[in-house]
């Protein structure tokens, strides 16, 4: 004989109800009691259909009945762990409508939590009452839905909170945050390199790439580990929340170590690492920095030579496709010459050289003497007449630097 199966009855009523028969059937709820939630109710039911609609509208009244029943469950199941004594002593000890409005207020300040972990996208000041139409489809929601959300809000408020405290360990404070409108991840990844590097400030992007270029060469040759840690301070609240993002930036690390990977592709280009780490927007700073770069390049380049002269022959240089220089002697603006008849020449790639290469400030004036010069000598240099050779050279020693 096999043993009968058990079988379990699934009470599918609001915990409300289940807390008020039990307090009725134990005698912790008297008729007092009943007949003042008697004449609450109703009063309650009113005060909420003119909260969310229309209280003269008995579809809404119906609705409220509905949303009063369900903020009281969620209310004593939360406070009291689902323990139905506990309810009943409290809706004995306590009113009905006290009881409704401490459901209400759980679901405002679910409400008024951060949806989400990205600064700029989550309101500051609590509960609004542009947050109602919210709130009307949460007082219909279960207590598991209410749980759920909870532990997701949380720990998107914990990355908020954590992001915040690192920001302004490193002088940054909540409004520069909000107005850069970033994950709280890719805020506590960056702070956690600058806090690794040794600095005291959240970085712009000059000073990012400059902190992973120190940590590439610091780690050179060694096994791709960065040494990232919680800061000592932390509040301990915090650390389970900032754990979980040091071990992305420890999985990040063989690609960051990389020195094979410009930092700024990896870093700006690479869909996986784009927004995954943050810095601060300066438009002049990095403007600035690349301005000092390109001079740098493009005083390497022409010797610190400005001249005419010597930026037509570069120039003429980089349309033949030759090596850029900016002086020639006799026997080499020859074979320029004969390499421009042979191989052709592209003015194009000299103006788009320009634009790689040299200062902002001179794109103007160094375009427009490239694009006389051409307008005046191409005609010449691709010559093919018998003294043809003869003129591009004498040309050349004219308005180039030929010695």
């Amino acid at each position: 004989m096999s043993s009968p199966s058990a079988v379990s009855l699934y009470d599918a009523r609001p915990f409300f109800e289940k807390a008020l028969q039990h307090g009725v059937l134990h005698g912790i709820i008297g008729p007092e009691k009943i007949e003042a939630m008697r004449i609450e109710g109703p009063k309650g039911m009113v005060q909420i259909a003119r909260y969310f609609g229309n209280e003269f509208l008995r579809p809404e009244l119906e609705k409220a009945r509905d949303r009063m029943v369900n903020l009281v469950s969620l209310y004593l199941e939360s406070s009291c762990d689902g323990d139905l004594q506990q309810a009943a002593e409290s809706l004995r000890d306590f009113s009905l409508l006290s009881r409704s409005k401490g459901g209400s207020d759980m679901l405002k300040a679910l409400i008024a939590m951060p949806q989400n972990s990205h600064f700029g996208m989550n309101e500051r000041g609590g509960f609004t009452d542009a947050h109602i139409p919210l709130l009307a489809k949460w007082s219909l929601r279960s207590l598991a839905d209410y749980q759920s959300e909870l532990t997701r809000r949380s720990q998107a408020g914990r990355l908020v909170d954590a992001a915040l405290w690192l920001a302004g360990e490193l002088r940054m404070d909540a409004d520069d945050l909000e107005e850069a409108g970033k994950d709280a991840e890719a805020v506590i990844r960056t702070a956690l390199l600058v806090l690794a590097s040794g600095r005291i400030e959240m970085p712009d992007w000059v000073a990012f790439e400059k902190m992973v270029g120190a940590l590439r060469k610091k780690h050179a040759g060694g096994a791709a580990v960065l040494p990232v840690a919680l800061p000592k301070k932390l509040p301990a609240h915090l650390r389970s929340a900032l754990e979980v993002v040091r071990q992305s930036v420890i999985t990040d690390a063989p690609k960051i170590l990389d020195s094979a990977l410009p930092v700024r592709q990896l870093f700006d280009r690479s869909p996986a690492f784009m927004g995954r780490y943050f810095w601060v927007e300066d438009g002049l700073q990095e403007v600035d920095h690349h301005d000092r770069q390109a001079s740098t390049a493009w005083n390497k380049v022409t010797g610190g030579n400005s001249d005419d002269g010597s930026l037509l022959t570069l120039l003429l240089c980089v349309a033949a496709g030759a090596n850029p220089k900016t002086m020639l002697t006799e026997k080499g603006a020859a074979t320029l010459v004969r390499k421009i008849r042979k191989s052709g020449f592209e003015p194009a790639l000299a103006r788009q050289y320009i634009l790689d290469n040299a200062p902002v400030q001179h794109h103007d004036a160094y375009s427009r003497l490239w694009d006389d010069f051409v307008g005046e000598a191409q005609g010449t240099l691709q010559s093919d007449a018998v003294h043809a050779l003869n003129d591009a050279v004498a040309l050349l020693r004219r308005e180039c630097h030929v010695q």
